[in-house]
């Protein structure tokens, strides 16, 4: 499923869309860096995710997930409805190849917010993808990040702390690093690869 802050605009003809794939552990800021992008470029999309686990306390339907039931998302696995999915803490998350394709065709360019394993199927599916990856200053600062914002227990803490680890080892395999050490920079920096890149598809 597909958002934007303003909906789609109509695309030239013949256009094809790009997609834009960011990833970073949890506690580096990629949900503050995308929120502050969309909401500078109401024409960028942004790809809602589907998936099985409950909705949180303020989360909706739609908006910030599509929340489906597991025989439905076993379903898509079985008639390759995702560009790419995973079964993380016992619920699968996906993204709708369908929605992307459509996009992609239209001419929509589209932001994905998605964890490292979900950016390497994504890229295998669509090559030409432009790759982010959000780092933070350091593994300290996560942490203190993580233990600031009091929404895990000190064990999940540490589980958060080791992918962590491996998802920056993945880092190098991103066309784009943004380190996180100053949020104005960093959002500015993000700014700078989309609008670059879509420009680029333009000349």
């Amino acid at each position: 499923m597909m958002a934007t802050a303003g909906g789609f605009p109509r695309a030239a003809f013949g256009r094809n869309g790009r997609l834009f794939v960011m990833s970073a552990p949890s506690g580096a800021g990629k949900t503050t860096l995308r929120q502050a992008v969309l909401a500078r470029l109401p024409d960028l999309g942004y790809s809602i995710s589907f998936t099985t686990r409950p909705p949180r306390a303020g989360e909706r339907n739609g908006h910030d997930y599509v929340f489906i039931a597991a025989e439905e998302f076993e379903a898509g696995i079985r008639e390759e409805r995702w560009a790419e999915w995973a079964r993380v803490h016992g619920h699968y998350y996906g993204t709708s190849a369908q929605a992307l394709e459509e996009a992609r065709a239209a001419g929509r360019d589209v932001l994905l917010d998605i964890d490292v394993q979900g950016a390497q199927q994504i890229c295998r599916r669509f090559p030409e993808s432009v790759t982010i990856f959000i780092m933070p200053p350091s593994l300290e600062v996560l942490e203190q990040r993580l233990r600031t914002r009091g929404t895990d227990r000190p064990e999940a803490i540490e589980v958060r702390l080791r992918n962590a680890r491996r998802e920056m080892d993945q880092r190098h395999g991103y066309r784009h690093i943004i380190v996180n050490d100053d949020l104005d920079t960093a959002i500015d920096t993000l700014m700078t690869i989309l609008n670059s890149n879509r420009s680029a598809r333009e000349n």
